[in-house]
């Protein structure tokens, strides 16, 4: 069983919400695995921050965000769930997006109904384009994949703009286009997070937690309660991390050392077993012998 089959197992075959932390590298992601996490979500906003060190704007390129998605796809053997963003152009530009990411490895790609450049879901000034040319997208992506397990994630920011009725509205239109599954972003109260389900219930709903962000942060059992069959921690690991290397170098500045911060760290023994020194050891003594 491929990775997509089982990704597609786990939305089908299972009625526990797939729970997808975020990562933005290949790192975090085989650490994503290591916990026993079903699968593992690219981040966009993620790789802005992390790659760029800039805002969710729409700034990082295609080429940026592949290089990473390939790197992640590797480094695990649990289904990836990628942001793609709008696509990054047209429904041209999307075919070529669709066929690198599947190529990569990715099990499901996300696909947003945003006007380009496309901003977080949970900022302000956001854009959408007419829902025709969002279907039309949706066709594009459907037509593309070559496996028919290869998810099509179809996201809405209409929430924003017009409002959760129009948000529902544009996603039972993708659905009819051919998504697989659809994430209305943004809701901002329990009711509609409710509403979002019962009128999507026969097509599988993501819930986005974003930690101060526009939704109600809900427990994980309370969103399968809702009816969402998908949850992304996207930003949680890196902003969780970013935090404790603004409080250790506040303590090296500090304290003039690291001696004190030994037990907060990973030891070297962790962190070789973490990034495989022993397999690359083993392959050097098996492929790097020197007639002596």
């Amino acid at each position: 069983m491929n990775r997509n089959e089982k990704f597609h197992n786990l939305l089908t075959n299972s009625n526990e919400i797939l729970v997808a932390p975020g990562a933005a590298n290949a790192l975090t992601a085989h650490l994503i695995e290591e916990a026993g996490f079903p699968a593992v979500y690219v981040t966009g906003a993620g790789l802005s921050n992390n790659v760029l060190g800039v805002a969710d704007v729409g700034l990082i390129s295609f080429k940026e965000v592949l290089d990473q998605v390939k790197y992640i796809c590797d480094a695990v053997e649990i289904p990836v769930i990628a942001d793609g963003d709008t696509g990054f152009g047209n429904a041209i530009n999307l075919v070529r997006t669709v066929k690198e990411f599947e190529k990569a490895g990715v099990s499901a790609i996300q696909l947003e109904d945003q006007s380009t450049p496309k901003k977080c879901g949970h900022f302000t000034g956001k854009q959408i384009v007419p829902a025709e040319e969002m279907v039309n997208k949706i066709q594009a992506a459907v037509d593309t994949r070559k496996d028919h397990h290869f998810k099509i994630i179809a996201r809405t920011d209409a929430r924003a703009i017009d409002g959760i009725d129009a948000a529902i509205e544009r996603a039972e239109q993708y659905i009819e286009a051919g998504a697989d599954i659809t994430f209305v972003e943004a809701p901002q109260t329990v009711e509609e997070m409710e509403k979002i389900t019962k009128s999507l219930s026969h097509t599988p709903q993501v819930a986005n937690m974003v930690e101060h962000g526009m939704t109600p942060l809900k427990t994980n059992s309370e969103l399968e309660h809702l009816g969402y069959r998908i949850v992304l921690y996207a930003n949680f690991l890196q902003r969780r991390a970013v935090k404790a290397m603004q409080d250790a170098l506040v303590s090296l500045k500090e304290q003039d050392t690291t001696q004190h911060m030994l037990e907060d760290i990973i030891s070297m023994k962790e962190r070789n077993r973490l990034t495989h020194l022993s397999k690359i050891k083993e392959m050097e003594e098996k492929y790097l012998k020197l007639d002596k």
